[in-house]
């Protein structure tokens, strides 16, 4: 298996004499597409869904009309290709100018020193922002990108299977959310309704989602790390009490054996196809969903159980320090933390704000703009703590094997103790 850390490390010291002569990202003829004499071109590396991909290319045709001396060429990748994408790169001395990364993936980034130093534009505007999401992008007190967005679970529901299961009792806020014995009960009902080709329900944590699996530690009161950021902390109680109920999930038969961690389907595409009665996703996936749907459905939140708890869904967008172009990319940066332009982002988008303004402003959301204040209430939930918890530098190696440990516990039958206990160990390794 290729070491992230040493392939990054053996790019980071090539040096800018190494990155300026690598062609492929600016360019200075005006032929063919590329920028013309004077004119610098940023690249900008990002994965994106058919809402973000036009809420991004407006972004940055406003910015092009603001910076007429800067060019942005976007190049979109698949989310599951993104890492490898990027790591070959300053392997290769010729990383992107800009490029999109999550929040659970930045700290690898951040503990190396690769990344841009924005002290002086997003820096200068740290109070702006939510305090515990700019700490996800802040080492030492410098901040080495921009907070861009946040995502968040909630459950979506088909009204029909509601119907159909005489439930009427929807909880429409956190103070009326259920219990994780009135989800289980609920899911029981709707599986007295659905068909052989439907379940219950349908959990996001599929495809590098295994960390939303930590949602349920934290509503059992749980941490995945000590106070210290330095050990595994998940071998407890709450952590044996989390594992206990999800596996319920597999047992009892409220979600489908293909719909585990490994699994390649989204929950978003379960739903829409009608296999799951309900479904605990993002609200990025509101655009894709509402387009792909031909049925009636509603929003509710978490379950909770001694708290409540979300997952940090979302994605902050940096520079590479030995790019091409810092001084254009810094601007770039700067622009996009603008509060109109964040503004008109996440409402094209359906995805939640970082900077504290427009979290306390109504946002005129395009997509089910009824259904996104259920959204917009869960992401109250996330704590500093618990973000502080899932953007160390370690955690892209730990959403791994969370999602190797998990599936031993929920289809290879391995109990709840042995499962934490085999949970902390592999965070511990992780942490070494």
């Amino acid at each position: 298996m290729i070491d992230r850390r040493r392939l990054l490390l053996g790019g980071a010291g090539l040096g800018a004499a190494a990155l300026s002569g690598c062609a492929g990202f600016t360019g200075q003829t005006g032929q063919d597409g590329e920028a013309p004499q004077g004119q610098t071109t940023l690249t900008f590396v990002n994965w994106s869904g058919d809402a973000e991909k036009a809420a991004f290319d407006a972004l940055i045709s406003r910015f092009e009309q603001a910076n007429p001396d800067i060019r942005v060429e976007t190049q979109t990748v698949p989310y599951a290709d993104i890492s490898t994408n990027i790591d070959s790169r300053f392997q290769a001395g010729d990383p992107p100018d800009l490029f999109r990364v999550s929040y659970i993936d930045i700290g690898l980034y951040t503990s190396q020193g690769v990344l841009l130093d924005l002290s002086e534009t997003i820096g200068a505007r740290s109070g702006d922002f939510v305090p515990g999401l700019y700490e996800a992008v802040v080492v030492d007190q410098v901040p080495y990108g921009v907070p861009h967005q946040i995502d968040t679970t909630a459950v979506l529901y088909r009204t029909d299977a509601f119907e159909a299961a005489g439930i009427t009792d929807v909880p429409t806020g956190l103070d009326q959310a259920w219990s994780w014995e009135e989800l289980a009960e609920v899911a029981d009902r709707l599986k007295g309704v659905t068909g052989s080709d439907q379940y219950p329900f349908v959990y996001n944590w599929q495809a590098a989602g295994a960390y939303r699996w930590l949602s349920w530690l934290f509503q059992a009161g749980g941490a995945l790390l000590t106070p210290g950021l330095d050990a595994a902390a998940i071998a407890s109680e709450e952590g044996r009490r989390a594992v206990q109920f999800t596996q319920r999930f597999f047992t009892e038969e409220w979600v489908a054996r293909n719909t585990s961690t490994k699994a390649t389907t989204y929950a978003s595409d379960e739903f829409v196809a009608g296999a799951a009665a309900m479904a605990f996703v993002g609200d990025f996936s509101l655009p894709t969903i509402d387009a792909g749907v031909d049925f009636e459905y509603g929003v509710l939140p978490m379950p909770r159980d001694v708290e409540s708890a979300s997952d940090l869904g979302g994605n902050a967008v940096v520079a590479a320090a030995e790019g091409p172009n810092t001084e254009a990319a810094a601007r770039f940066c700067a622009f996009i933390a603008e509060q109109e332009q964040m503004r008109t982002y996440c409402e094209a988008t359906g995805q939640l704000p970082t900077l504290t303004a427009l979290t306390e402003t109504e946002l005129a959301f395009e997509v089910r703009p009824d259904l996104m204040p259920t959204f917009v209430e869960q992401a109250t939930t996330l704590t500093a703590e618990q973000v502080r918890q899932v953007t160390v530098p370690a955690f892209g190696r730990i959403n791994a094997l969370l999602g190797d440990e998990l599936e031993q516990a929920f289809l290879g039958g391995r109990d709840a103790a042995a499962t934490v206990d085999a949970l902390a160990a592999a965070v511990d390794g992780a942490l070494g």
